[in-house]
């Protein structure tokens, strides 16, 4: 019977990035041992599980297993990148929207009452009105800057022209700004997971309380792929266009 061990495993020559690019479903299995798949996706497994102290085998054995669903799961390398950009637009921008306001109000809510006995809470609270501010002055660049000129960049390479020059150079140099704040963001909710014990509910916590906790560990969970598809596949796929097209 085959023997899995770290030293014979596939997935020895990928980063985290890279591993999840090529099977999406290893999101959740990372998101499970709080390895960073997105802003800090460029270690390879057994470098992060070595920083975090975790048995590679484990998370192997995991990975083999979704190995299985990997034909049905999709492949967002093969679409295109306005089609791309609509599904984050339309996906993940539009829950950030929807939910970071919703969820702003129940951790200062749940601060005011549980605050005293949980100090920890009111600095969850400020770091989490950072993040709010940041992500949608974020969005808004994204959404008025940098798409449009990648969704110009594929109509130009359709019609077979030659592109423009934007006025902020070259494509690149948004694209570093968005992962800086990719990183930023990353860092705050790591932060404030470390915080909140990976998320765990203390026993005198009311409903509202174990409410924004799950609420905080799916938004956190959230971003981590919204952030994968813009760091490791947008934005990548976006300078290689910009590159082709000025050759």
């Amino acid at each position: 019977m085959f023997e899995l061990k770290s030293g014979n495993s596939e997935y020895n020559t990928q980063t985290l990035s890279e591993i999840v690019k090529n099977n999406f479903k290893a999101a959740a299995v990372f998101e499970k041992y709080n390895l960073d798949f997105c802003c800090k996706g460029n270690k390879f497994l057994s470098k992060a599980c070595e920083e975090k102290g975790i048995n590679e085998i484990e998370i192997l054995s995991e990975l083999e297993r979704i190995k299985t669903y990997q034909n049905s799961s999709i492949n967002y390398e093969e679409w295109n990148l306005d089609f791309l950009i609509d599904y984050i637009v339309n996906t993940y921008h539009s829950y950030v929207r929807k939910m970071i306001p919703v969820i702003l109000e129940h951790i200062n809510k749940v601060a005011s009452v549980h605050g005293k006995n949980h100090p920890e809470l009111t600095e969850i609270a400020r770091i989490y009105s950072v993040v709010y501010k940041d992500l949608k002055q974020h969005m808004m660049k994204e959404e008025e800057i940098l798409f449009p000129y990648i969704k110009y960049l594929v109509k130009t390479k359709g019609n077979g022209s030659k592109s423009e020059s934007p006025y902020f150079g070259t494509v690149r140099n948004p694209i570093s700004m968005m992962e800086l704040e990719h990183q930023s963001a990353g860092d705050e909710l790591f932060e404030i997971r470390n915080l909140s014990n990976n998320y765990t509910v203390p026993q005198d916590a009311c409903n509202t309380f174990r409410v924004t906790f799950q609420e905080l560990k799916e938004f956190e969970e959230d971003l981590h792929k919204h952030v994968h598809l813009e760091n490791s596949i947008l934005f990548p796929k976006s300078i290689m266009l910009e590159e082709e097209l000025k050759s």
